[in-house]
């Protein structure tokens, strides 16, 4: 083990966390070197309690229990400074309590360093969760890490952190820009043993309007939310913030939600554990989460003072409370989701459903599966458990979760990580919800403005095309082969019979008769003299000599060319003279071929090209 003491470092201090300690390798002293690591975990949120060197590049890290309460070590926050660029190294956390954990699906430490705030994931391949044997076979958390910048200190924590000190920042923030409208109201509940505000927002513009408004209703509707009850949970203060500044917006849904609802929020209950870095207890070491049932003035300041403020407002006959919501962060599943209470009423339990499944709706993260409804002797001090058995039957009291963690995508598999800003917009979520609900149940009569959407989304420019319902079964289309198509004939003057030999066996032969003494063109006179005539019907065939076109037969054996001018005399047929056949060779018959272009080559392709040119 690496000699942690030096001029440079002030202890440990006790059972607390580590300040400014510096770690040596065996057999080194004097002043502290690069490369000899410095951690610090003495500031607000921070928890590590001892490092050791056991190895040239490795450190075992121990996590500092809640105060009071050894059984709870989960939650770590601690800076490391004084490195050496390119020094690599591997933290092991040894002493954590809860074996199943996020650890074990996709969850890694966060880091950011000074000249880089922005808090980031380590890669999943740097960082395992497994049994070790060398500690007992207790489960390790080991990730490597490798520093770039000298000068840089580097954080590392399991979530991001939400400190009392932001807290009252940001608040004192929202009070001064709000100072002179009445919607914000900002008042403290009572003092937590460390004398740490325990504060109180009140949104709503129903106190900004006259009293005759208030009495021409029966009651005026409340909505309460808590957050922070344990010390690890910052994700719940984000979402607490994206829930106030979506109220406090110039949204028209939040308007509207001002306009007819009062909002009661705990931004904070637990400012003691989260100011000493605590897990979940608070300074005495009790779970705030389950005391509710027992909580006094004297141990438990801060729920004693939630608890007399729920029942005030109860017992009120201008208030009615519909919903308590406790806004936690969850360690060991990922997504959003919502655990609620049985009720003996069906109707009660019928009706504490339809809130779950609205927000269902609206979170695109929600994970149903993780949804829990109880009624348990183990969670007997929770809130929701306290507000559904000790408050009216009105009240609906949820605990609505968000992983540490991330949530699952559409195919279920792959895992998105939370960031700060999906936090936030989970708690922007939870407002449009309350909306939602309260139009369903008919409480909100006026009609949602038509500009107003819970997702913006880019004009259509065009019409979208109809699509039939329809499915037709597309089937492949058969292979083809080449093969010949003849034309078939109809006139009957043509002959298909040809004694002669291959070549002129497409050659048919038309049989066209003549008187004597006449020349073969007789009748192709005869056809311009008299367009009446019966040969009408044998020049309309494609072939007729009018029809030919081939070089080879401009000029015919009879002293005449196509297409000159012919003698319009013409010599008269006696009736008893016998009339001759004489036969004229036709150009060949025309033949169709279909061709397969896949089996057919560029080089056949121009072959058969250059064969149709000169047939």
């Amino acid at each position: 083990m690496g000699d942690s003491e030096s001029e440079d470092s002030d202890g440990e201090g006790g059972l607390g966390n580590v300040s400014r300690i510096i770690i040596r390798p065996p057999g080194v002293s004097g002043k502290a070197k690069r490369g000899h690591l410095c951690f610090d975990a003495a500031f607000e949120t921070g928890n590590l309690g001892k490092a050791e060197l056991i190895g040239e590049f490795e450190y075992d890290l121990y996590l500092r229990p809640d105060t009071c309460n050894p059984r709870f070590r989960f939650w770590f926050n601690f800076t490391v400074d004084n490195v050496k660029q390119d020094q690599r190294v591997i933290f092991n956390v040894v002493n954590m309590n809860k074996a199943r954990n996020l650890f074990n699906n996709n969850l890694t430490p966060l880091v950011k360093s000074s000249s880089r705030p922005k808090w980031q994931r380590l890669p999943k391949k740097h960082v395992y969760y497994y049994r070790s044997p060398v500690h007992q076979n207790h489960y390790i958390l080991s990730f490597a890490f490798s520093f770039d910048k000298e000068d840089d200190v580097y954080q590392f924590a399991l979530a991001p952190p939400y400190s009392y000190s932001r807290l009252q920042s940001y608040l004192n923030f929202i009070e001064n820009r709000h100072q002179n409208d009445k919607k914000f109201v900002r008042t403290s509940l009572a003092k937590s043993l460390q004398n740490r505000n325990i504060d109180l927002i009140t949104i709503d513009e129903i106190s900004c309007k006259s009293k005759s408004l208030r009495t021409e209703r029966s009651f005026i509707r409340v909505i309460v939310i808590l957050s922070r009850s344990y010390g690890n949970a910052s994700p719940a203060s984000y979402m607490c913030q994206g829930f106030v500044e979506f109220l406090l917006s110039t949204h028209k849904i939040a308007k509207i939600l001002r306009e007819n609802f009062v909002f009661k929020i705990v931004p904070m209950a637990n400012p003691d554990g989260v100011f000493l870095g605590n897990n979940r207890c608070n300074l005495i070491g009790q779970d705030t989460n389950r005391i509710w049932h027992v909580a006094n003035e004297y141990l438990h300041p801060e729920i004693y003072a939630i608890k007399n403020m729920l029942k005030e407002i109860d017992n009120s006959d201008i208030f009615q409370i519909d919903f308590v919501i406790d806004l936690h962060a969850h360690n060991s599943l990922h997504g959003c989701f919502i655990y609620g209470n049985t009720y003996e009423d069906v109707y009660r339990y019928e009706r504490h459903l339809v809130f779950p499944r609205l927000f269902a709706a609206h979170v695109k993260d929600f994970a149903a599966n993780n949804m829990m409804f109880n009624a348990d002797d183990k969670k007997v001090g929770s809130a929701r458990r306290f507000c559904c058995e000790r408050l009216s039957d009105t009240v609906n009291a949820y605990t609505l979760e968000i992983s540490l963690g991330g949530h699952y995508l559409k195919d279920g598999k792959t895992v998105a990580l939370y960031t700060e800003d999906g936090y936030y917009r989970c708690g922007r979520n939870l407002a449009r919800t309350l909306l939602h609900y309260y139009r369903f149940i008919n409480i909100l009569a006026e009609p949602l403005p038509a500009d107003v959407r819970s997702k913006k989304r880019r004009p259509r420019t065009h019409q979208a095309r109809s699509r039939s319902r329809q499915r037709y079964e597309v089937k492949p289309r058969p292979k083809t082969t080449r093969c010949s198509a003849p034309i078939s004939y109809t006139n009957l003057s043509i002959c298909y019979d040809s004694g002669g030999s291959s070549d002129e066996a497409f050659s048919p032969e038309r049989h066209y008769r003549y008187a004597p003494r006449s020349s073969h063109l007789s009748g192709y006179r005869s056809y311009y003299r008299n367009p009446s005539s019966s040969l009408l019907s044998q020049a309309q065939d494609q072939f007729t000599l009018l029809r030919i076109k081939s070089g080879k037969f401009d000029t015919l054996h009879c002293g005449y060319k196509i297409g000159s001018k012919i003698p319009t005399r013409s010599i008269p047929l006696e009736q008893n003279e016998p009339k001759f056949e004489v036969s004229i060779n036709i150009p060949p018959k025309p033949y169709l071929s279909i061709i397969d272009l896949n089996q057919l080559t560029r080089g056949s392709l121009n072959k058969k090209s250059h064969s149709f040119e000169y047939s």
